[in-house]
């Protein structure tokens, strides 16, 4: 006892005096590994629930026969290994380039750049962009591998996937693409406005990225989402008449609902709504369909496939080849009660509430680097001696300073979600969907193959949706009536 008390304060005095930059840089590593930790820790509780719960429980035996259960148990077991596999590189990785000085090494590399096509040091913008080009590729390389694995192991084997090789590349390619053109351009003005922005800049920079957000929902499913998957309204007909009733008796102010392709890249399902004011948009994925997935039949039957290109007639093909055979999606009714709930978001406010929230803390962190932007110990922790660059200083102090912040935001934004997904749910029962919402949430759970039992600490910490006999629970009594 006595030689640990005397460690103990031997490594007390070492922490007291060592300068403020490394025990900076040591507390951010320290911090880094004890997230990791925890997580790996809850993962561990997780998957020893996959492994020791391999019978149906008498509670769900009225919603889920073996034969399912048994996949959705093996299809988590592999996604939690991987996991926990993927998250140790990326942890390890991280430390590697933090112990390394990666970070100022790759800025070095961004001047040389910057100076060869006749960019000097005084052009900091000019060398922030090259940085986060070249982080961003480094990002996308190193993470390719794991990603390939994911798709053509992981979702392959479980009967998800419904990409080629060819498809994969080709969308990632795109996908890194548009990214750079969205991030540089944007990144760079924002600079700028921190740079000429004064003793206020935060409040400019605040309102810039504000307007970035907004503008980039607003234009995202309309210009950019249709560079990756195919859309295509929703022909006339009973569905159709029915959401947009729906809609109307809401005042929802539906413009248009969609149909996305959903199903060339994965046969997971989802739907969601998009814009502002009153120019609304639903779209629908073609896997939460029963009559569009095509996993049900043949493309040719589908909507808008007579004006195919060749290329989109090859990408059919190969997705074809692909699909699985199993019934999957829902009926009509069903469809209707799913969206009654996301509709539920919109009605009470929660889309609203969420915006509010995310500006208010990106106002927060804004003033927040304003105050800590000076601080030249936090630049020389990590091994930026001479130079302040802004990006660099964006960098350390969102990412890696405000790690213990983010957390804790991340643990309560969960805790909202689930509270706002409980009263969604509420919402579709006040119309009368409680029945077809009940049905809706087990067929779902079957075609994504979830895992009906949880860790009530993993459940806790990660689930921003309630557990499926939560939310079924919350229903049965209406539904019963």
């Amino acid at each position: 006892m006595a030689s640990s008390a005397a460690a103990a304060a031997s490594l007390g005095d070492l922490w007291a005096e060592a300068p403020p930059e490394r025990r900076i840089f040591l507390a951010v590593l320290l911090f880094s590994w004890a997230v990791y930790l925890w997580e790996a820790l809850l993962a561990w509780r997780q998957r020893t629930v996959y492994r020791t719960t391999t019978h149906v429980p008498l509670e769900l035996g009225p919603i889920m026969d073996s034969e399912t259960f048994e996949k959705s148990r093996l299809y988590q077991l592999d996604k939690s290994a991987f996991s926990f596999w993927s998250g140790l590189y990326s942890e390890i990785e991280g430390t590697v380039i933090l112990l390394c000085g990666g970070i100022p090494f790759l800025w070095s590399v961004s001047g040389d750049i910057s100076s060869r096509a006749g960019f000097g040091s005084e052009y900091e913008i000019v060398q922030s962009l090259v940085f986060l080009l070249l982080a961003t590729l480094f990002s996308a390389v190193t993470g390719l591998p794991w990603s390939l694995y994911n798709t053509f192991v992981i979702e392959e084997k479980h009967g998800f996937n419904q990409q080629t090789l060819g498809f994969f590349f080709k969308d990632a390619i795109k996908k890194f693409i548009v990214t750079q053109c969205i991030l540089l351009p944007v990144t760079s003005l924002l600079l700028y406005i921190i740079k000429i922005g004064g003793d206020y800049f935060f409040i400019y920079a605040w309102l810039f990225t504000l307007a970035v957000s907004l503008v980039l929902v607003t234009i995202y499913a309309d210009y950019i989402a249709p560079l990756f998957d195919k859309f295509i309204p929703l022909p006339e007909g009973e569905l159709k008449q029915h959401i947009e009733a729906m809609a109307k008796n809401i005042n929802f102010p539906l413009t248009k609902v969609y149909v996305v392709e959903g199903s060339k890249r994965s046969s997971h399902s989802n739907a969601y709504f998009y814009g502002f004011f009153k120019n609304k948009r639903i779209v629908l994925f073609d896997t939460l369909l029963e009559d569009y997935s095509a996993l049900n039949k043949e493309r040719s039957e589908e909507p808008g496939s007579e004006t195919q290109t060749a290329e989109e007639n090859e990408e059919d093909a190969e997705a074809k080849s692909k699909a699985k055979s199993k019934k999957q999606g829902c009926k009509n009714e069903e469809v209707l009660a799913v969206l009654g709930h996301e509709l539920g978001h919109w009605k009470l406010g929660h889309t609203i509430k969420n915006i509010v929230i995310s500006q208010m803390n990106s106002f927060l962190c804004f003033f927040l680097f304003a105050v800590l932007i000076g601080r030249k110990e936090l630049f020389a922790a990590f091994g930026f001696y001479d130079a302040q660059p802004t990006l660099i200083g964006l960098l350390i102090i969102f990412q890696f300073i405000f790690s213990p912040y983010n957390e804790v935001l991340s643990f309560c934004l969960t805790v909202l979600s689930r509270r706002f997904e409980f009263q969604a749910d509420a919402f579709a029962k006040e119309l009368g969907k409680a029945k077809d919402l009940y049905s809706a949430l087990i067929k779902l759970n079957k075609d994504n193959l979830g895992f009906p039992v949880s860790d009530w600490l993993f459940s806790m910490w990660h689930y921003s949706h309630p557990p499926l006999l939560e939310r079924l629970q919350a229903l049965k009594e209406s539904k019963q009536d």
